[in-house]
This record gives structure tokens, C-alpha cells and sequence, in this order.
């Protein structure tokens, strides 16, 4: 059973190469235990250990160092994954179309409502605390809302995973 579920923004895109079996290695040196990842976008379950105040900070310096590049480490507790579904304010038509958007912080509430008010034609969007739910009306993949339109909206980073990926983690999170 694993105590926390990171999910790293924009990896293995881009450039950004980050083998899974490396992300593993880097948390087990860290000090993680119970250290898994599930499909090659970023996803690591692990129980931080006690010694690191931030784990999730010593995470991104160690991929900066490592690799080359910096990410957002954003992690969640499988309750807290699991809440985030519970108040999805949109019908899930198909799973792999919706969206929990996990944010690095809570954006002001000034940028949430000029967020929300745009006119987004093939989106629906709604934030709710530190998380962005997202429905795609056709997929992602032609989409204008883009992760930094997101970021410079919002005010802060974030990284999406669709339901079916946030089901599965908090699964496995839970084993």
C-alpha cells in the first residue's frame, strides 16, 4: 500500500524523457518505499520517508539533476484522488475524456472566475480547490486548452490525468 501518488508534470513528451525504471530508482534513493509507477506519463505510488519534510520537492531536484530539465511533482493521497472524483461537476460521457487536472496550488479566486467565464467550444471547465475538471467534448489531442494556457490563466501549474488513470492509481495506490 502506497501513501502517496505523484503524478509529474509532462514527461516522456516533448523531449522530456523519463524512463519509469529510473523514476523508480531515483524515489528508492530518496528514501521511498513501496515504489511503483503505472504507464510511462509520470505516475510514481510511493510512501515518502519520514526524514524529507518535501518529498516531492527533493523528487523535482533530483529529475533537474539527473535529467536535465525541471517538473512539477504534484502528489495526492489516494483519498484525495478519490474525493476529487466524488465532486466531478461534469457527466462522464467516456472517462478517457474527462479530466481531473491536479493544480500546484489553488489559484485566486479572480483567476478561477476569469478562468471559468472563457468561452472554451469544445471544453467544460470547473476548479474546484486545487484541482481543474475538465471534459473534452472530442479528446484532447486537438484541443486548444493547453497546459500553459492553463498555467497562465490560472497561476499555477498543473498535469491532467483522464478517469480512467485516476481510478487505476488510487487501485493500485490501495494494494
Amino acid at each position: 500500500m502506497s501513501d502517496r501518488i505523484a503524478l509529474i508534470r509532462a514527461v516522456n513528451v516533448g523531449g522530456a524523457k523519463l524512463p519509469m525504471a529510473q523514476l523508480r530508482e531515483i524515489a528508492t534513493e530518496l528514501g521511498a518505499t513501496d515504489v511503483s509507477t503505472y504507464i510511462a506519463s509520470g505516475n510514481l505510488l510511493y510512501t515518502p520517508p519520514d526524514a524529507f519534510a518535501d518529498f516531492d520537492r527533493a523528487l523535482e531536484q533530483a529529475i533537474e539533476s539527473r535529467f536535465g530539465y525541471f517538473r512539477e511533482v504534484i502528489s495526492r493521497t489516494a483519498d484525495q484522488l478519490e474525493a476529487a472524483l466524488r465532486v466531478h461537476p461534469f457527466e462522464v460521457i467516456n472517462p478517457k475524456y474527462s479530466y481531473v487536472y491536479a493544480l500546484t496550488g489553488t489559484p485566486t479566486p479572480k483567476a478561477v472566475n476569469d478562468f471559468e467565464s472563457r468561452d472554451f467550444p469544445t471544453e467544460s471547465v470547473k476548479v474546484i480547490g486545487d484541482d481543474l475538471h475538465i471534459r473534452y467534448t472530442i479528446g484532447v489531442a486537438t484541443s486548444k486548452l493547453t497546459p500553459p494556457l492553463i498555467a497562465r490563466a490560472l497561476g499555477v501549474q498543473g498535469t491532467g490525468r483522464n478517469l480512467n488513470t485516476v481510478r487505476k492509481l488510487i487501485e493500485l495506490a490501495r494494494v
